[in-house]
């Protein structure tokens, strides 16, 4: 089973053309530099490396069920998409 945080981490460093060692559970998106447009494409592939549907709205990212505050909230909510997939 691959790590969670691990993978996230890695999508989000790609989408913010950064190392993975420069994302740090307490960054948040914008200061990563990931913006709205990055952060669709990283929710994208999320629910293709997880295989899970992520409850996000593009057109009004605040009524979306998933805390994208930082990097720490996106990996908790994946992780509890993963383990509602596996129950």
């Amino acid at each position: 089973m691959m790590d969670v945080r691990e993978k996230v981490v890695a999508i989000l460093a790609e989408q913010a053309v950064l190392e993975v060692s420069d994302v740090t559970m307490d960054s948040t998106l914008e200061a990563l530099g990931i913006d709205s447009l990055g952060l669709v494409e990283a929710i994208f592939a999320i629910e293709e490396a997880f295989d899970i549907a992520v409850p996000f709205n593009a057109n009004d990212p605040a009524q979306s069920d998933f805390d994208m505050t930082s990097v720490a909230a996106i990996v908790a909510a994946v992780e509890g998409l993963v383990s509602q997939k596996a129950a």
